[in-house]
């Protein structure tokens, strides 16, 4: 199946603005994370989502070949992208915008995202454009990733009962040995998990079982993320707290107080050719 370019497409058409190349590509991944071209408001979530010691966790170099799978406000596109522009390749694979309502959800980037890439072609033009969705699993060339990484997407995936065909286009995209990385929000051991995780929370064993059966062994596993606070009862389940606050204004400076979840993160090699 060939590479879709819709994605890039619609990126061209939202991005505006003349194109001015100011910065160039960090040397290291504390530079990278440094950068004062990253957004304010995801800057502000590196003390929860812990961008360095994460990306170093899962083994991220300038020159590997690393796939993302649904950036959504591109937190991490806002790193991987410079990190990599010279020396790795970077391929971001977008929802469908013609699927169901979470792969649409997953097709755009954010506007303010794409004015930046159209703003800085020394940082973002090499960006690889390609899609996962229902139908659509082709996210890089076959058996040429080092490493894909997916953050806090797994119970997405569950929820519309697509999971199984979701690891098996990364299992396809990694090279025989690459690395998944995958970070999602974490359920309490002493409840039944529920398959399609509405609460957007999933069993860190259910997780590890579930992508194993899917061709991949675990290798690794990392508290940098672990957050005791989160009980995960919750009005709204994991949106209730930030960054999401589904309840709004409602008892926020408690949620605020919680923080972002409890996540785990995890480290599989890719089993077989």
């Amino acid at each position: 199946m060939a590479f879709r370019s819709a994605a890039l497409a619609t990126l061209l058409l939202v991005a505006t603005g003349p194109a001015s190349a100011q910065t160039a590509p960090p040397h290291s991944l504390a530079e990278a994370v440094a950068s004062p071209v990253r957004s304010p408001s995801l800057v502000a979530r590196d003390a929860a989502r812990h961008p360095q010691a994460e990306l170093e966790f899962f083994g991220i170099t300038p020159s590997s070949n690393v796939v993302e799978i649904w950036p959504g406000g591109g937190y991490w596109t806002e790193i991987l992208a410079p990190y990599l522009h010279d020396h790795g390749t970077y391929h971001v694979a977008l929802g469908d915008a013609e699927g169901d309502r979470t792969e649409a959800a997953f097709a755009r980037i954010p506007t303010r995202l794409a004015e930046k890439i159209k703003a800085e072609p020394a940082l973002f033009d090499h960006i690889r454009f390609t899609e996962l969705a229902h139908g659509h699993d082709v996210i890089a060339p076959p058996g040429t990733a080092d490493v894909v990484l997916t953050f806090r997407n797994l119970h997405n995936w569950m929820a519309a009962d697509d999971a199984t065909e979701m690891l098996d286009a990364i299992h396809a995209a990694l090279k025989p040995g690459g690395i998944l990385g995958i970070e999602d929000h974490r359920a309490r051991p002493d409840q039944k998990q529920d398959p399609q995780a509405a609460d957007g929370y999933v069993r860190q064993d259910y997780a590890i079982a579930l992508i194993e059966n899917a061709g991949f062994k675990l290798v690794g596993s990392s508290e940098i993320d672990a957050n005791p606070r989160d009980t995960t009862h919750w009005p709204k389940g994991v949106w209730t707290l930030p960054p999401s606050y589904a309840l709004g204004t409602q008892d926020h400076d408690r949620y605020a107080a919680v923080g972002e979840a409890d996540n785990f993160v995890l480290k599989f090699r890719k089993l077989g050719r």
